[in-house]
């Protein structure tokens, strides 16, 4: 079967004129449509695109209240705060850091940077899309390497794969849509071999959802003036998806690099609700317990029902639903949840979000009415 894109997919489901479309190359995964659900009238339970429906906190919301005063104003004079509060967070310097309108902007503007005349980005597939979607369009071929059999980047091969064209190694680590996670003897060996060759991009997403609180960050790299860049977004733990703010940490002469591809801003309530969410840690730690109890819900349901699943190191799971996800979006959505889309070449696996503790337990019940 030929690969199901993002826009084949709405299109097959007939939602694209329900869709916000950004562009043309980048459909975002949040869809607009409202239909009755048995759990809630007019609303539709959405556990599609790895939200935090608990954000944003109320410090945060009281941040943004008291911000609305500089509304007016453009974003660049208040970014310098965060850049300080980040720098000293991560470690290193504010010529190491971009603020990007979510780490999506972050992604998009690497791969104008590393595919622009023709450069070749090693990726995974399935994994997140937009950098590789973006980068195409400057140019770029992709070099696409499929997860292991246990779902996982498989870094050997993406290591065979370097060529004298190769620009970039992109790593979503942990991995979306597979969840998977890797250990980290291998990737702090594969980032320190591969790096003296190429450049090496490591999507850190859902870093603060992993279980094991030693895992290591790729900033330890970029700390040692790696061809390493990171990015993070505090659209995931914090819950500030529809506020758009991220950054990237890289060395400072590839940050110079990244920003002269940078086509879009956060803005001043972003930037305002970024600086309270770093010091929200009841908010954070609430978070990351509530994430851990709906992916338990979640595994139990599964084992209920016998179906294989990917034990998860972020804010969803990856389940073999034994149908066609087309098939199972639909019947989905006649009972009032949104499920994650295709992801070629699973197209009998299905990924779902942690949403509240009451929305999991909805899903649930539909997924035993739907596969038990």
């Amino acid at each position: 079967m030929a690969d199901f894109n993002r826009r084949d997919w709405l299109k097959s489901s007939g939602l694209i004129g329900a869709a916000t479309l950004l562009s043309g190359w980048s459909t975002p995964e949040v869809l607009t449509q409202e239909i009755k659900s048995p759990k809630k009238k007019n609303s539709l339970v959405r556990l599609n695109s790895n939200e935090n429906p608990y954000g944003p906190s109320e410090k945060v919301r009281k941040a943004m209240k008291n911000a609305f005063d500089d509304a007016c104003r453009y974003p660049y004079s208040y970014q310098n705060e965060l850049l300080e509060l980040l720098a000293k967070k991560e470690g290193v310097s504010k010529d190491h850091i971009i603020i990007t309108g979510g780490s999506t902007e972050g992604l998009n503007i690497t791969g104008a940077a590393f595919g622009l005349y023709g450069g070749e980005i090693i990726a995974a597939r399935p994994t997140f899309l937009s950098m590789m979607d973006y980068a195409v369009l400057y140019g770029a071929t992709i070099n696409w390497v499929d997860v292991d059999k246990n779902k996982g980047l498989d870094l050997d091969e993406m290591k065979k794969r370097i060529s004298a064209q190769t620009r970039l190694i992109f790593l979503c680590n942990p991995n979306n849509p597979t969840s998977t996670l890797l250990p980290a003897n291998d990737l702090r060996a594969f980032c320190h071999d591969v790096s003296e060759r190429v450049t090496v991009f490591s999507d850190e997403a859902y870093y603060d959802f992993i279980e094991d609180k030693n895992y290591p960050s790729m900033i330890e790299f970029v700390k040692e003036g790696k061809n390493v860049i990171v990015s993070r977004t505090f659209s995931k733990v914090y819950g500030l998806a529809g506020l758009r703010i991220g950054y990237l940490i890289a060395r400072p002469d590839i940050i110079t690099k990244l920003n002269d591809h940078v086509a879009a801003f956060t803005n001043v309530l972003a930037i305002k609700a970024a600086i309270e969410a770093l010091g929200d840690n009841e908010f954070y730690n609430h978070a990351v317990s509530k994430n851990r109890e709906g992916r338990q819900m979640i595994y139990k349901t599964l084992d209920e029902l016998g179906l294989e699943y990917v034990k998860s190191n972020t804010n969803f799971v990856f389940f073999k639903s034994g149908r066609h996800i087309n098939e199972l979006h639909k019947s989905f959505m006649e009972r009032g949840v949104q499920i994650g889309r295709p992801f070629p070449p699973f197209y009998d696996w299905c990924r779902i979000s942690t949403g509240t503790t009451e929305e999991v337990a909805f899903f649930c019940e539909q997924l035993k009415a739907v596969l038990g």
